[in-house]
C-alpha cells in the first residue's frame, strides 16, 4: 500500500497529540496552524483568552501513557500536584476538601509549556511537518482536497488568491477548536444535528505573584471563592504565581465601569484575595485582560466517510468547570487510536500500523468511534455545566456535605461498589456516559439508604420518647392477638 497521508487542522494541545499517534502508526502528517509557533514567542503572547494554566488528571495522563510512557513522565515534571480544593469564606476562613480519600489528585500544569512539549514530541517523528501561520479555507472531503493561506497574505480575508495551498489527504483531522472551521464544513456533507449554547456567565484571568520568593497560598490546591451566583479560583504555577479566574454573569462585568468599582467588589466579595492581589495590580489587569465568553457544543456525527474526523473542541467544547476539557481532547485521540488498531487487528492484521487500513475499515473505525464517542462526550458537556453550580455554591452548602461525607464513608467501606462522581471522571477511565449511569444508580441507592436511616431514627426517636412520658407499646404479642381477632 502506498503511503498514507493526513492532514491536521489545529496546532493546539489535541492537533499536536494526535500528530504523535498517527506518525506513530505509520501515517505521514502535515499538521497546519492558524496561529505562529508558539515555542518561538515569549510567554503571555498567546492572547486569545486562553487559559494560561490547566488540571490535568488520569484521563489525560493515560492517552500520553499510551503513546509513550516516557512522555507522561515528561509532563509530570511539568505540573503541581493538587490534592483538593480550598474554601475560602467570606470572613477569611479557609476548609480543605480532598479530592480523594486515598489521595488521588489533579494537577495544575501550564498550557504554554505544555504545547511546547507536545509540538517538540511530534516534531521528533519523521513523516511529521508542522505549518505555522495557515488558516484552513475550504476542503473536499469527497476527494481529500484541502485548501489552506498563508495569514501574511489572506490576513482575515478568505476570498484573497495569494499564499493559497492545495494538499490531498486521505483523512484530514480537525482539531481546530470550538468553531472549528472543518466542523462547519462537514455540516455542509452530513446530516449534522449540532447545537452551541452561551451560558450568561463569563471570566478574567488575574494573576496573584510569590510573596517573598513562595507562594502566597498553599500550592497543592485549587483555591475557590464560592459566593453563590459567581466565584474566583486560583491554580498554581511553578514560578510560585497563581492564575486567577472569576466567573460571574455579564451583567455584573457590565456594572464595574472604574478602577474604584472593581476594588470595591472585591474588598465586598473577595477581601482576602484583594490583599493578596494588590489593588493597583487587580486594577490594572482587570482593565487590560479581555473578558471572556463561556460556551458549550454538541454534535454528531464527529466523522465523514473514510475522509474527517474532529477531535476535542471542534467536536465538543465545554465550560471549564470539571476541568475536564483537554483530558477528554487528549482521550478522544487515544480512544480513536484504539479504535483506529482494534479494527485493523479484527482484520487478522499483527501490527498496529493504521496507515495500512483500507479506506473501508478506516471508514469502519471512524463510524464506530463516532457512535461510541459522541454519547461519551455529550455526558461531560453536561457534567461540566453542572459543576458550575457546585463550585459556586454548593460547596458550602450542609446537605452537599452531608452527602459527601455519606458517600465518601461508604466508598472508604466498598471501594469498588461506591464511587464518588468526581473520582469517576477525573481518576479513572471509565467512559463518561458510563459514569453517569453508574452515579445514578449509586444516587438512588444513597437516598433510599438515608431515607431508611431517617425512618430508623425517627421511629427510636418516637419509642424513647413514648417511654420517657409513661406511654406503654403493645407487645409483639398483644399485637398479634388483635390481629387474630379481627379475623
Amino acid at each position: 500500500m502506498s503511503e498514507r497521508h493526513v492532514i491536521i487542522i489545529g496546532g493546539g494541545l489535541v492537533g499536536s497529540l494526535a500528530a504523535c499517534y498517527l506518525a506513530k502508526r505509520g501515517w505521514k502528517v502535515d499538521l497546519y496552524e492558524k496561529r505562529q509557533d508558539t515555542r518561538t514567542q515569549q510567554q503571555g503572547s498567546l492572547g486569545e483568552n486562553r487559559s494560561i494554566n490547566l488540571a490535568i488528571s488520569e484521563r489525560g495522563l493515560a492517552a500520553l501513557r499510551r503513546l509513550d510512557p516516557a512522555l507522561e513522565a515528561r509532563v509530570k515534571k511539568l505540573v503541581i500536584p493538587m490534592r483538593g480544593r480550598m474554601i475560602h469564606a467570606l470572613d477569611g476562613h479557609q476548609s480543605s476538601q480532598a479530592y480523594d480519600i486515598f489521595g488521588k489528585h489533579i494537577n495544575s500544569v501550564s498550557r504554554s509549556e505544555l504545547i511546547k512539549l507536545l509540538l517538540d514530541e511530534a516534531e521528533s517523528y519523521p513523516g511529521v511537518n508542522l505549518h505555522f501561520g495557515y488558516k484552513f479555507i475550504t476542503a473536499d472531503f469527497d476527494t481529500g482536497q484541502v485548501v489552506l493561506q498563508d495569514a501574511e497574505y489572506g490576513g482575515r480575508n478568505d476570498s484573497c488568491e495569494q499564499g493559497r495551498v492545495v494538499v490531498n489527504a486521505d483523512l484530514i483531522v480537525g482539531a481546530d477548536g470550538a468553531f472549528s472551521r472543518v466542523r462547519q464544513r462537514m455540516m455542509a456533507k452530513v446530516m449534522m444535528n449540532y447545537s452551541q449554547t452561551y451560558i450568561e456567565h463569563g471570566y478574567c484571568e488575574l494573576s496573584m505573584e510569590p510573596r517573598n520568593g513562595n507562594f502566597a497560598i498553599s500550592p497543592e490546591h485549587l483555591h475557590i471563592w464560592p459566593r453563590g451566583s459567581f466565584m474566583l479560583i486560583a491554580l498554581p504555577n511553578l514560578d510560585r504565581s497563581f492564575t486567577c479566574t472569576l466567573f460571574m454573569p455579564w451583567q455584573q462585568f457590565d456594572s464595574i465601569k472604574r478602577d474604584a468599582d472593581i476594588v470595591a467588589f472585591f474588598r465586598a466579595h473577595f477581601p482576602d484575595a484583594l490583599h493578596l492581589i494588590g489593588e493597583k495590580k487587580l486594577c490594572a489587569e482587570f482593565a487590560a485582560n479581555p473578558k471572556g465568553s463561556l460556551m458549550y457544543v454538541k454534535c454528531l456525527p464527529h466523522t465523514y466517510k473514510s475522509r474527517v474526523v474532529i477531535l476535542g473542541d471542534a467536536a465538543h467544547a465545554m465550560v471549564p468547570f470539571y476541568g475536564q476539557g483537554m483530558n477528554c481532547g487528549f482521550e478522544d485521540v487515544e480512544v480513536l487510536d484504539r479504535t483506529m488498531v482494534e479494527t485493523l487487528q479484527n482484520a487478522n492484521a499483527s501490527s498496529e500500523r493504521t496507515a495500512d487500513l483500507s479506506n473501508h475499515l478506516l471508514r469502519c473505525a471512524l463510524d464506530k468511534y463516532s457512535a461510541t464517542r459522541s454519547v461519551d462526550t455529550s455526558a461531560i458537556v453536561d457534567l461540566a455545566l453542572e459543576n458550575y453550580i457546585e463550585m459556586r455554591a454548593k460547596v458550602v452548602d450542609l446537605r452537599y456535605l452531608t452527602r459527601r461525607f455519606l458517600e465518601r464513608l461508604l466508598y472508604r467501606m466498598f471501594p469498588q461498589r461506591i464511587v464518588p462522581l468526581y473520582s469517576m471522571v477525573s481518576f479513572t477511565s471509565i467512559p463518561y456516559a458510563d459514569v453517569v449511569a453508574r452515579w445514578n444508580r449509586q444516587s438512588m441507592y444513597l437516598h433510599r439508604s438515608v431515607m431508611a436511616a431517617t425512618l430508623t431514627a425517627a421511629f427510636g426517636i418516637g419509642l424513647l420518647s413514648a417511654r420517657l412520658i409513661g406511654l406503654r407499646l403493645p407487645s409483639l404479642s398483644e399485637i398479634a392477638r388483635i390481629a387474630i381477632r379481627k379475623d
